[in-house]
């Protein structure tokens, strides 16, 4: 993301903008392909109101909710059960903040849920969460995919390209992919 995607986004959370929530059929995928926590530190990118980091907390995992949104990192705090009850929340954008800032170096799993077709520079992204992913970790993207919608749904051009999918699939030794309706789930692993 960029400044530009922080302008886009913070006056869509503050005026009350919702996005697809978590069903059963996602959830059971994530559980699926990740299994529990263990309290294995995890990292939402994107996080929005942070019902996914919320869900990785549930399984088990130590989250951290990320979004360059202020207002969705309020948003996702103010759901919070009670401090030290819930996943840590940052106000950050992952494509130019400072990686260090985050309070682990490296993530058993990383989540990127409906964001991926947003960044600018898909390349530049994928360098950064395998710099944040620990061996043998699992990065989990969730992404809608082009062609999918009807030709007179005026949301039809938010899928990715298959040279998009194409970019996201590079150079990962396990690529286990799942769809739902207009979405597809995938599990990479370095």
């Amino acid at each position: 993301m960029t400044t530009a995607s922080t302008a886009y986004w913070e006056p869509l959370w503050a005026q009350g903008r919702r996005y697809r929530q978590l069903d059963d059929t996602e959830n059971r995928l994530l559980e699926d392909h990740l299994g529990p926590g263990l309290d294995h530190p995890a990292l939402d990118i994107g996080c929005g109101d942070g019902s996914l980091a919320r869900r990785l907390a549930a399984l088990g995992y130590r989250t951290t909710g990320i979004d360059c949104s202020p207002s969705a990192v309020a948003l996702a705090a103010a759901q919070d059960p009670g401090p030290g009850h819930g996943p840590v929340w940052r106000c950050m954008d992952v494509t130019t903040d400072d990686l260090g800032a985050l309070p682990e170096p490296a993530y058993a799993v990383i989540t990127c849920r409906l964001v991926y077709r947003w960044i600018d520079d898909k390349a530049a992204f994928l360098d950064r969460v395998r710099r944040l992913l620990a061996p043998g970790g699992t990065f989990w993207v969730v992404t809608e995919i082009a062609g999918r919608r009807a030709a007179t749904d005026p949301l039809r051009h938010l899928g990715i390209t298959p040279a998009q999918a194409g970019i996201l699939t590079a150079g990962w030794s396990a690529v286990h992919t799942t769809d739902l309706d207009v979405l597809r789930c995938y599990a990479l692993r370095p």
